[in-house]
């Protein structure tokens, strides 16, 4: 364990384990993807599929290998219990820093499928990582504005049948679907502007949700809802890979998705859209209120330790 370090050289060494780990794994990565085009076998496109679930899994345990060298990672976790590799889930968290995204891959890496993002067709030419997500078979989505469907309405509806075919994949095959519900990182000063009504959170926006759940269809029946308190001052980025804001609590918890919410299209059927809507923001006030329990929790809480196997 390098924790004696400066913080400095810790975020140097962090960063250049980052960067290696992408660079050398996503090459194994694309090409497996790319295979599935040159051989048309059924078989092959499994093995190729799997393969690239791997390469993503072990990248995110040599994430963990570098976050375990340079701080003593003394988290307390709760709820990582009676979670499945083979089921399908929805995945939501609250958002302060960049550092979320690392730790819940730390935390559920293995323990339930592999997760991943809906993200927006224009990324797939982000250079590298958009070619990753593509190999891993994130699901692009189109979404149209409301201005651009009021000049031609004759498209409402496509961006959610594009996406469902996106989806048909994932019929067979078990996913976890993480999305960020606040759709940017909580700030006092966006707080503020948007008027939030929670202490802790930003407005959620179901829409994002709501959408993906359209697109799945009756497959995801389980919500895996994960808070985190970071007791103390949030990290950035680069102080998280130095090291910084170690004092973390995770609280999961694994909720039943209501069928009716599922199958339904979120941009055109407002009374779906209300609903949904009012049961996001119980979701929200539950989650602030639990905020509340963990960030006045007493520091000598003796703190659960989160070790990937």
């Amino acid at each position: 364990m390098l924790s004696f370090l400066p913080p400095l050289l810790r975020g140097c060494l962090s960063a250049l384990l980052l960067g290696l780990n992408t660079l050398l794994l996503c090459l194994p990565l694309i090409l497996f993807s790319a295979s599935r085009f040159l051989i048309p076998v059924k078989s092959w496109h499994r093995f190729s599929t799997k393969s690239c679930i791997v390469i993503a899994e072990f990248w995110i345990t040599l994430n963990s290998g570098w976050m375990k060298l340079t701080r003593p990672m003394q988290w307390q976790i709760k709820g990582l219990d009676d979670l499945k590799k083979d089921g399908w889930y929805l995945v939501t968290c609250n958002h302060q820093s960049w550092a979320d995204i690392f730790i819940v891959q730390h935390l559920l890496n293995r323990r339930i499928p592999m997760l991943k993002f809906f993200i927006k067709q224009e990324l797939i030419w982000a250079p590298i990582i958009g070619q990753c997500w593509w190999a891993l078979d994130f699901p692009f989505m189109k979404r149209y504005s409301k201005a651009y469907l009021e000049k031609h309405p004759e498209k409402r509806g496509e961006d959610l049948r594009a996406t469902r075919k996106a989806c048909e994949k994932f019929q067979e095959v078990p996913v976890s679907i993480f999305n960020f519900m606040e759709g940017t990182r909580y700030t006092e000063t966006k707080h503020k502007l948007q008027q939030s009504p929670f202490r802790h959170l930003l407005k959620p926006r179901a829409g994002g949700t709501g959408f993906v759940l359209g697109a799945m269809g009756s497959q995801l029946k389980t919500m895996i809802n994960i808070t985190i308190s970071y007791n103390g001052t949030t990290p950035s980025f680069w102080g998280f890979l130095c090291g910084k804001g170690d004092t973390v609590s995770v609280t999961i918890e694994q909720l039943p998705i209501p069928d009716h919410y599922l199958g339904k299209d979120y941009s055109n059927d407002a009374a779906f859209r209300e609903q949904f809507q009012t049961w996001v923001n119980t979701l929200w006030t539950d989650k602030d209120n639990l905020l509340d329990t963990m960030t006045n929790q007493p520091s000598q809480t003796e703190p659960t330790y989160a070790e990937v196997n």
